[in-house]
């Protein structure tokens, strides 16, 4: 069973590191958007909206891997 647990809780570390990754650069994405305004004012809503789901996907691979690192 702990070998199953270290799998899991390796697999969940590579995706935070993954998501982390492209949640920086949407972050950078949306701060590039935000100072160009009112440029392309018309992409602000899709790139904020994809960026939220991101730290928001983020967030929740962190409370199960935290919850998986309490377990063992």
């Amino acid at each position: 069973m702990v070998q199953a647990e270290d799998k899991s809780i390796e697999e969940l570390q590579g995706k935070i590191r993954r998501l982390n990754s492209k949640a920086g650069q949407m972050k950078m994405d949306l701060h590039d958007l935000a100072e160009g305004l009112p440029t392309d004012f018309e992409k602000l809503m899709d790139v904020a909206a994809e960026t939220y789901e991101i730290y928001r996907q983020l967030d929740e691979l962190k409370k199960q891997l935290k919850k998986l690192e309490k377990g063992q």
